[in-house]
């Protein structure tokens, strides 16, 4: 059973395979110049509009290194999939994770799925998301979806980081608060 990642808590500890060698640690920013990472959840290697995603934030990410984000992509597909979807449809050049367990995925409160067919896929996988993890190692914006059809505005996002990390604007961190 999975839970719900509440806003401001420390994000979950996980590291999981990258391609290209070596391992990813979720939720703490890797690249030089960047204290925030953003990581956006996907699918797999079956779904086309993961695949149109991935693509967008291939052609902002360095916006978002501007702004001191660093990207990653994660997904439960395992390493054959993940490098036949960065080589045969995509041409990224940011950190991909694969093999993200399902346990993994409930810890981070994703969506599971069971696949429409053997078509489709082989396994359960997790639905998208979108976690933003600060400088504190803490969630900092969050967005889980339980369907291929909702992902965020990635003009929007960036624009909205900008506007958090400015020290001036004193933003704090949203949707903390228990009732």
């Amino acid at each position: 059973m999975s839970h719900k990642l509440k806003p401001g808590e420390k994000f979950p500890n996980i590291e999981i395979p990258k391609l290209g060698g070596g391992s990813l640690k979720v939720g703490a920013a890797q690249k030089e110049n960047t204290d925030w990472q953003v990581v956006f959840v996907y699918r797999g290697k079956h779904c086309p509009i993961c695949t149109k995603f991935l693509d967008q934030v291939e052609s902002m990410k360095e916006q978002f290194y501007k702004t001191g984000v660093d990207v990653v992509a994660i997904s439960c597909d395992p390493e054959e999939k993940a490098k036949a979807q960065t080589k045969e449809k995509l041409n990224l050049n940011f950190d991909i994770g694969y093999d993200l367990s399902l346990e993994q995925a409930q810890n981070l409160g994703l969506y599971i799925s069971n696949p429409r067919s053997p078509q489709e896929t082989d396994r359960p996988f997790s639905e998208p998301a979108m976690f933003v993890v600060n400088e504190k190692g803490n969630l900092h914006v969050v967005d889980v979806a339980n369907n291929p059809f909702v992902r965020p505005d990635l003009e929007t996002l960036l624009n909205g980081l900008k506007f958090i990390k400015n020290p001036e604007n004193d933003y704090p961190i949203r949707g903390a608060r228990n009732y």
